[in-house]
């Protein structure tokens, strides 16, 4: 797919409708988009290229935008195999161009690509390092661990368009519209999560320029309303509580726990709560999950003792929160058990490593199964998740 961006700067990236998991492990259920872009001046740079999975598209989209032109630049902002997948077969193409990316992205360039010589090939740029294509002038900014060590941003003054690498992305091929906030929501805190801080220097940064259109490596580019998206970034970024309500996370073997929590959330609905969302760790998706804890500011976690532990299920998630940087929430726990209850201890365990995380209220515990001699520990439970 080609689009103008601007008179002078075309989109040519690819949709990948035929991807099951993102990095082999993120449930995109309407594909993901590959970015690329081609800036036409006096000298031609390729913004990025795309996965290996859509070379030939891509290649297609590629040449047809050159129209016989020949690229003096390729852009890296970022190393992973998603969108430097074709670089090598650039430089096999166009045996003059120059790559230009930051130190540490040329360092990892051979890492990705052994056969290829990238001797006299490359141009390494700092903070604030400009490159001139004719009326274009690019900017670079560092923006390591956002989210890999490499990765910078540029931008366009002429134009007031910044490449944002993976920053202002989502889950979601082009061809499928959808609402934006939910898809890349849940591709920050899964992908962006744990570095809140990079990710707040980088805003710092771009709140300096005069910005009119974002380019994201996936997902749409953002034209209007710039100020909702850099608002969402930067409340995300602080960890800050985006919606009130409280989420509700539980793993349940046979049924009993599961009743709890959904008793809980009745009881929650009943007492005032604006909004409970709820998750089954054992069939919903893990990443939409991790998104609903970091958008709410309050949580309940519910989940059956297990070989002396916490059921599988709830270990992953609340391992895979601690991984994301999950921090200054409030949280409540019900645990089960038949014989032994012990998956509150575990629970409560990994949730105290977390930064400011208070567990509220007194922790319930359940016998198999829930019994009207439960409800009001359960009430109690209620009112100090919302106290």
């Amino acid at each position: 797919m080609i689009t103008n961006i601007t008179d002078t700067i075309r989109y040519i990236g690819v949709d990948d409708n035929d991807i099951d998991l993102f990095e082999s492990q993120y449930i995109v259920p309407n594909g993901i988009s590959y970015n690329s872009y081609l800036i036409f001046d006096d000298k031609i740079a390729i913004m990025d290229t795309v996965d290996a999975r859509k070379s030939e598209e891509w290649w297609q989209n590629l040449r047809e935008a050159l129209a016989g032109r020949t690229p003096d630049y390729l852009v890296v902002h970022h190393m992973e195999p998603d969108h430097a997948g074709n670089i090598a077969k650039v430089v096999a193409e166009y045996p003059e161009i120059k790559l230009v990316a930051s130190a540490r992205a040329i360092d990892m360039m051979p890492q990705f690509f052994e056969n290829t010589d990238f001797t006299g090939r490359t141009i390494a740029v700092k903070e604030g390092d400009t490159l001139s294509l004719g009326a274009h002038t690019l900017t670079f900014m560092m923006a390591p661990m956002v989210h890999w060590p490499e990765v910078m941003v540029s931008y366009d003054a002429l134009d007031k368009v910044v490449f944002s690498a993976d920053g202002f992305g989502k889950f979601g091929a082009l061809s499928h519209e959808e609402d934006w906030a939910c898809e890349a929501r849940r591709y920050y805190f899964n992908i962006c999560g744990k570095y809140g801080a990079p990710v707040q220097a980088l805003l710092k940064k771009l709140a300096t320029l005069d910005v009119a259109i974002i380019c994201p490596l996936h997902g749409p580019i953002l034209t209007e309303n710039l100020g909702y998206y850099i608002g969402l970034y930067d409340c995300w970024s602080r960890y800050d509580v985006e919606s009130e309500g409280v989420f509700i996370a539980y793993a349940s073997i046979h049924g009993g726990t599961a009743k709890a929590a959904h008793k809980l959330a009745e009881i929650l609905r009943e007492k005032g709560a604006k909004k409970v969302a709820m998750a089954d760790l054992t069939r919903d998706d893990m990443a939409e999950a991790i998104e609903d804890a970091f958008r709410y500011g309050k949580m309940v976690v519910a989940a059956a003792s297990y070989d002396g532990d916490v059921f599988t299920p709830m270990h992953c998630f609340l391992h895979k929160l601690g991984t994301k940087g999950y921090r200054n929430r409030r949280v409540a726990i019900v645990e089960n058990g038949s014989w032994a209850p012990c998956a509150g201890r575990v629970m409560k365990s990994m949730l105290e490593q977390m930064s400011g995380v208070e567990i509220v209220g007194d922790m319930v515990t359940i016998r198999s199964t829930m019994k009207q001699g439960d409800i009001p520990a359960i009430e109690a439970l209620a009112d100090a998740i919302l106290a």
